[in-house]
């Protein structure tokens, strides 16, 4: 992947924006922030390009990183002694990696592009950054995506996508 920017560089969100805004998919992530915050955040962020067939992380890696799509589609798939089981697709709006991000545990599910995709990627450490230096940011940036592991709870064929 590639290395992280320094927090003075501010990249173009405008395509994750607008892929939150259009997204309609069941599990998507609203738009908690306003425009000046999502320049904010741009700083804290990584851009991460996958082509179809690559994987993002693997079920058991210890990294946290939480990873919002711009553009794309990922497979979220579990694999047993037995098989391998896909739990969900994921699309553009919304976000992958927000259990292991919270619980500090490992992956849950292994992640993998189904079409070229177009992320952003959030460190542990860049989130923490972020709470000390801009904490209503953080905080908005946490419900939000606390929404989304909720709207996947709620979901029977879902709940267990958390990854």
């Amino acid at each position: 992947m590639n290395a992280p920017l320094p927090p003075s560089v501010k990249l173009d969100l405008s395509g994750l924006i607008n892929a939150l805004v259009q997204a309609h998919a069941e599990d998507s992530m609203s738009n908690p922030l306003s425009a000046a915050q999502w320049d904010t955040l741009s700083a804290y962020l990584q851009p991460v390009t996958l082509a179809a067939g690559h994987t993002l992380f693997n079920q058991g890696a210890s990294e946290r990183s939480l990873y919002f799509i711009e553009s794309g589609s990922l497979s979220v798939h579990y694999q047993d002694e037995k098989e391998r089981l896909r739990l969900a697709i994921v699309t553009a709006g919304s976000v992958v990696g927000e259990g292991a991000f919270f619980s500090h545990r490992p992956r849950s599910a292994t992640v993998q592009a189904t079409a070229p995709c177009k992320l952003w990627s959030l460190t542990a450490i860049r989130f923490t950054e972020l709470s000390n230096r801009q904490p209503a940011i953080a905080l908005q940036l946490v419900m939000a995506v606390g929404a989304v592991i909720a709207k996947r709870m709620a979901n029977r064929r879902r709940r267990i996508a958390t990854t």
